[in-house]
Formats: structure tokens, sequence, C-alpha cells
């Protein structure tokens, strides 16, 4: 008897292809826009991610990653005498003006370390050797500034700050939430580049725990011998850049807004298809009570005609956020749905089309058996 609903939803068949595009789009909006929102907050903290630092000591109050303020350098060495450091490093992160064979200025945010290896930056090399950033006047760009920058090859001089320098090689996948251009340089060099802000000064300092080591107390001895730093746990640094791109720039509420008028779609169009063709097949569900059918059995047929509705336009909705995904990566975008958040949103596909259903249970609850003999 439950099959009467896929009849009944399937007889008219340009409003059950207008139902599961209102569920298609719906999903495919919200896929699209969570997976954005995922990816740029997973750029947010990308070189805090990829980095093998297990804490990250910063100025006071520095709200996120591609905000530095500078402290003084020499406090690495309070660090390391800490019980538990086994290594601590400086790190500069510097916006430096590029200037392109066109005369047009870029900018780029540059990472300047001593060590890159011992940090994992950058995590990955399409050409070239970090070890080279320490030969000279040299310079590593990842390859996705090409969009910004024009394109360049390895081996090709770009002036940096008015110095000429070498690109030495090109690193993959370091992208920055404001898209401007990420690349590597020794800490020297960066110094030597802006004396007067940098000169003796630092922007973090990154810490290797021991093996054994507590974090927490690790973090805790830090903080009271820098008191006018703050410290943090990679996890909570990478949080705290996140949420100030959340918060500041309005990118959060847009994602929920998003979400909720893809939901609001979905609900719409389901509940207005449904209760159509409820409407129109009144005589059908009082069959169905006149052969004895309860009212559970009248809810099973709109139940079953709302999940096919739902499976229908969640397959065809994924199926297209997920075709936008090589799309965006031309963009330089990223959109990222893990398998968890995808199958969140097929529940919550399932939910709503049952929740927009229960606009006709209250209808057919009601039905006479006695309108089926009716002329």
């Amino acid at each position: 008897m439950v099959d009467l609903g896929f009849r009944m939803l399937l007889h008219d068949r340009t409003r059950f292809t207008i139902t599961v595009s209102g569920v298609a789009f719906a999903v495919c909006l919200v896929l699209a826009q969570v997976g954005l929102f995922n990816g740029l907050m997973d750029n947010a903290a990308l070189t805090i991610r990829k980095s093998s630092a297990d804490l990250w000591v910063t100025s006071r109050n520095t709200a996120n990653v591609d905000f530095p303020q500078t402290f003084p350098e020499n406090r690495v060495d309070r660090v390391r005498s800490v019980p538990g450091v086994a290594r601590a490093d400086n790190l500069i992160v510097a916006y430096l003006n590029l200037a392109l064979p066109s005369g047009a200025q870029e900018s780029t945010i540059a990472y300047a370390l001593k060590d890159f290896k011992a940090w994992n930056l950058p995590w990955a090399m399409k050409e070239g050797q970090v070890e080279d950033l320490r030969r000279g006047r040299n310079l590593i760009i990842d390859d996705k500034a090409q969009r910004r920058f024009g394109a360049f090859r390895t081996g090709e001089y770009r002036e940096v700050l008015e110095t000429r320098m070498k690109i030495v090689g090109q690193s993959t996948g370091a992208l920055s939430f404001t898209t401007t251009p990420i690349s590597f340089l020794d800490y020297d060099l960066a110094q030597s580049l802006q004396p007067t802000l940098l000169g003796g000064r630092t922007t973090y300092t990154l810490v290797k725990l021991a093996p054994g080591a507590d974090p927490q107390a690790v973090k805790a001895e830090i903080q009271r011998r820098l008191p006018y730093n703050d410290v943090h746990t990679r996890d909570a640094w990478a949080a705290k850049s996140e949420s100030y791109w959340i918060v500041n720039t309005g990118l959060g509420m847009n994602a929920y807004l998003t979400v909720f008028l893809g939901c609001l779609v979905a609900l719409v169009v389901v509940a207005q298809t449904l209760y159509t063709s409820t409407m129109e097949h009144l005589r059908e569900f009082g069959t169905v009570k006149a052969i004895g059918g309860s009212n559970w059995d009248i809810y099973a047929i709109l139940a079953r005609q709302a999940s096919l509705a739902a499976a229908v336009g969640f397959v065809l909705g994924a199926g297209m956020a997920y075709a936008l995904v090589p799309l965006a990566a031309r963009a330089d975008l990223k959109l990222l749905m893990p398998l968890p958040f995808v199958a969140v949103t097929a529940l919550g596909t399932l939910a709503l089309c049952l929740g927009a259903a229960m606009l006709s249970f209250r209808k057919v609850a009601g039905i006479d058996p006695g309108l089926v003999f009716r002329s």
C-alpha cells in the first residue's frame, strides 16, 4: 500500500521534477557554501597546522597569524631555557612588496626562518630545495602566486623592497585566508630588508616540546617568564586565527544565513508539492481508509513520498556540489566537504522533507472514508 505514494508522486512528472530540483538546489547551496567556508578556514590556519611547532609564542593580543606584531628576538633564549623545550626558533611573518615585470607592485606574506626543515615549512616543494634559501638573496614563492604575480619560473629574478632576489624554488599548497601569495626567505635576509621594523625583532617564536613533556606545564612556564607575550598550543592558535575571520568579517553569519536559506527553499518546495499532491488525491486516501487503512498507513505513504524526494534531490545536489570542486580550484578556492558533514547534510535533507510532509499529515488525518463513495 505504501507504493501508492510513489504512484501519486510520480503521476505528475513535472511537479516531481520541480520538487527534486528544489531539494537539489538547496543541497548544492548548503554543501558548496559550507564547503567554501571550510576551505577558507583551512587556509586561515594552514601554516599553523602544517608546521611542526607544538607551541607558538606571539606578541600580546596578536589576533591571528596573518597580522603579526613584533617583539625582541632575544626572548627566544628564555624560551630555550624552559624545561621540556626541545627546540625554539624565531619566525618572522611580514608583508613585503614585490615588483612584477610589468612594473606593478604586489604584496606577499613572507615566512622567514633560519632552518625551515626543522619546522616543516614549506611542507611541499614543487621545484627547488629549501636549503638554497641560506645561500644568498634567494626566495621561494608558492606556485599559486602565479594568478597574482603572473607566470614565473625558478631561476628568474624579482625585486623585493628594491632588493634583487633570485627565485630558487616553488612551494605548493601554501595558501592564506586573504589570498595574498606566500613566500619563504632566510631570517637574516628578512631583517635586512626591513631593518627599522625587524632589526633585532621577530614576530613569533616556534617551540618544539621534548618527548613526554606536558604541553600545558611548559606553556605555563613560558608564559610566566614572558609576561608580555602570549603562548598558544598549535590547536588553540589555529582556532584563534580562524575565529578572528569568522567574527570580524561576518563570514560565519554569511555561511549560517546561506544554510538557513537553503533549508527554507527545500522546506517550502517539498511542503507545497506534497500538500498539493495530497489535495488532488484525497479520494485515494479515502479509499485507503475505506478498506481498513489507518492514519499510520497514510502517514507512511506521505513519508515515503518525502523520502523519495529527499533521496533523489540529495544525490543530484551532492553531485552538483562535487562538480564545483575543480571549478573552484581554478580560482584558487577550496571546497572542503568531509564525509561526516556530507552525511549530516543527507540526514538533514531527509528530516526537512519529512518535516515538510507534516503539513499534509493533519489534512489527511481527518479524511472521511465515505468520501470515496460520494459523487
